[in-house]
């Protein structure tokens, strides 16, 4: 079984084109195992405390659109959530945790400057893992 970390963030389209990817490895549906990794920050701790027991990242849009496309493909999922900072950190430590075999990253639109460099959570992934990192184009924030 080949071992996909496919960490999310809210922006669906980004969510999806990183679901797309995966499933178009090859014999996805049989070979392939995702783990949708969807971190809870701090922005989102607005909740009232009465509803923290319904906080679950199988209830944000962007986990359920790239959870539903990997399904409707045959790809086997598994969501995870975690709370904090969506640092390189937690997405390496995830992916060391599950043994994972790469990590499938969202792209993001970027101004020609910008272009010449990844997002700061992207970049320090790449540098920090010794596994293969595929980001994938997709969505503006």
């Amino acid at each position: 079984m080949y071992r996909v970390l496919v960490p999310v963030d809210t922006n669906e389209e980004r969510a999806v084109t990183q679901a797309r990817y995966v499933s178009s490895l090859p014999n996805a549906a049989d070979s392939v195992e995702a783990y949708l990794l969807f971190i809870f920050t701090e922005d989102d701790e607005e909740l009232p405390k009465d509803f923290e027991q319904f906080k679950s990242a199988s209830r944000i849009g962007s986990v359920r659109r790239a959870m539903d496309h990997l399904e409707d493909n045959g790809v086997d999922v598994t969501v995870l959530e975690g709370s904090g900072d969506a640092e390189e950190s937690d997405i390496v430590q995830e992916a060391e945790e599950y043994d994972v075999d790469s990590i499938v990253l969202g792209g993001r639109k970027r101004s020609p400057v910008g272009k010449a460099v990844f997002g700061s959570v992207t970049q320090s992934v790449i540098l920090n893992t010794d596994r293969p990192v595929v980001v994938t184009g997709g969505g503006t924030d």
